[in-house]
């Protein structure tokens, strides 16, 4: 799924054009007990019912492509009879209309979720007529297809913040009443996958809040699909595999792994067309090798991080953007630019010891020239040259320079005025 398919079915979820057909859900507790459970028509449900639901299930669809929403594909034997593609097929071909899948939907969650406290299961059903779009992007009035899928949300459930407030019945402040509030989804995911604005039976969009530690036992003994790793685990795996040889928390390994980031960056593609967004290039061991000798890193080393970068990531090779962190590219560009400076400081300061520093004519009969120390440089125009002239003043000797009423002068770089 691209950003345009997510997009447009994220756009249909308000009142006016959301076609929802049902809503069910489980509470469940912190001992993975089933406390309660429910179904209804969504359309029946009060507004302010209603839209609290939406909102829920718009954050399902929200986030990063590759990091909060990731496309898993079922294995060959998921799709067998009895696999977990056929059970997904059911369950949306009931409508969720049928209590004992929903039953055993929420038993396969229960068992298969790791999470400590209390937590809320929705699902939503849907059949969205798809219309046909021509080559501009306009809408005809016919379908293509009608996409049915089913939306799932795992939402945490948790006790309101103490806290002091009014209390009518005894006319009184006094502590507030803790409720349980259902949060934001942890997880969740869509079936079947809305590819191409298609029906794609053999993937799963599944979406996670937390991308540095996913749920990723949920993915494969939920859904039953291969995990991934998110964008975020890509990124952080990729730092600790080549710190752990190049070492950390010195300033040399510390601006070598700074230049290894300004060289991933480098491989990003740049898009020729605003409009359209480049295609991903994946970072194969090979790439990651020339990235390591770019850089500065040893034979030695670079052989290791490409080997253990092969064993990681296997065929799921990340694409560029997820091996680099913008803030440490930033970090680069002011190393980069403080040590700038400091070799033109020092730079400086070798111009000066030379022009302090300049030879005479040797004396009779010396071999070797003497040198001599001066305290005064002048840097004039060569017409100026012949005006210079020597004259004791108040007992001072002194240089004197001419100057003309439309002539200006610099002294160490400041402009005087005369």
């Amino acid at each position: 799924m691209n950003k345009k398919d997510i997009l447009e079915l994220k756009r249909r979820l308000k009142k006016e054009a959301c076609t929802f057909t049902r809503l069910c859900g489980c509470y469940v507790d912190a001992d993975h007990n089933k406390v309660t459970s429910f179904g209804s028509t969504f359309l029946n449900l009060e507004d302010e019912e209603l839209f609290k639901y939406l909102e829920i299930a718009k954050k399902v669809l929200s986030g990063a492509i590759g990091n909060n929403l990731l496309e898993l594909e079922f294995p060959l034997e998921e799709e067998a009879p009895g696999g977990r593609q056929q059970f997904f097929m059911g369950l949306r071909e009931s409508a969720l209309k049928n209590d004992e899948l929903m039953d055993a939907f929420y038993d396969l969650v229960i068992k298969s979720y790791d999470y400590v406290g209390n937590y809320l299961i929705l699902v939503f059903h849907d059949a969205y007529d798809v219309m046909t779009k021509t080559s501009d992007n306009n809408k005809l009035d016919e379908s293509e297809e009608v996409y049915e899928y089913l939306l799932c949300a795992i939402c945490p459930v948790s006790l309101s913040k103490p806290g002091l407030g009014y209390r009518e019945d005894e006319n009184r402040i006094g502590p507030r009443i803790r409720d349980w509030v259902v949060g934001v989804p942890d997880t969740g995911f869509i079936f079947p996958a809305f590819t191409d604005r298609s029906t794609d039976i053999h993937s799963v969009l599944f979406y996670t809040r937390d991308t540095k530690t996913p749920h990723a036992e949920f993915m494969e003994a939920g859904l039953g699909c291969i995990s991934k790793f998110t964008a975020t685990e890509q990124k952080l795996t990729f730092q600790s595999l080549v710190k752990e040889v190049i070492g950390e928390d010195d300033e040399e390994s510390d601006g070598l792994f700074l230049d290894i980031q300004e060289h991933l960056n480098d491989l990003i593609p740049t898009p020729e067309d605003e409009t359209e967004e480049p295609e991903p290039v994946p970072i194969t061991p090979v790439a990651i090798s020339s990235v390591l000798t770019e850089s500065g890193v040893s034979e030695e080393q670079a052989a290791v991080i490409e080997k253990n970068y092969e064993t990681v990531f296997g065929e799921e090779l990340p694409v560029a953007e997820h091996l680099v962190d913008p803030k440490l590219l930033e970090a680069n560009a002011r190393r980069k630019e403080r040590l700038e400076l400091v070799q033109q400081v020092a730079n400086l300061k070798q111009q000066l010891e030379e022009t302090r520093s300049l030879p005479i004519e040797a004396a009779d009969g010396e071999d070797v020239p003497a040198v001599k120390t001066y305290d005064v440089i002048l840097r004039v125009k060569p017409e100026k040259v012949g005006q210079i002239h020597s004259q004791i003043i108040n007992g001072q000797k002194c240089l004197v320079i001419p100057m003309d009423e439309n002539e200006h002068a610099a002294i160490n770089g400041i402009n005087t005025i005369v």
